[in-house]
């Protein structure tokens, strides 16, 4: 893979949630949904060439799925991982 496509990759997916448009408006963080071995040097990385910004800082998390269940059939939604990006004063991106 290349290293252009692997940074789409990173930033494919914004997350919107009602608690993350709120983190933009206060904190001027924006919330991303990112492969699980991405680490956050290459998440800055990815976020500054795309969105061509100053990132401040990157917090990661893992999500781990939540147990589901059909009737008598039970399934696991998937772990994934969660990157706060926090941007510099006066920056923003259009992600909605």
């Amino acid at each position: 893979m290349k290293a252009s496509q692997r940074m789409y990759d990173v930033v494919a997916k914004p997350v919107i949630t009602e608690k993350a448009s709120m983190d933009s408006a206060v904190r001027n963080a924006y919330h991303f949904h990112v492969p699980r071995d991405a680490n956050k040097v290459e998440i800055r990385h990815a976020v500054e060439t795309v969105f061509e910004v100053k990132v401040e800082s990157v917090n990661t998390l893992r999500v781990m799925g939540k147990t589901r269940r059909r009737g008598w059939v039970a399934g696991r939604r998937p772990d994934w991982k969660k990157a706060m990006v926090t941007l510099e004063e006066g920056q923003t991106i259009d992600v909605f």
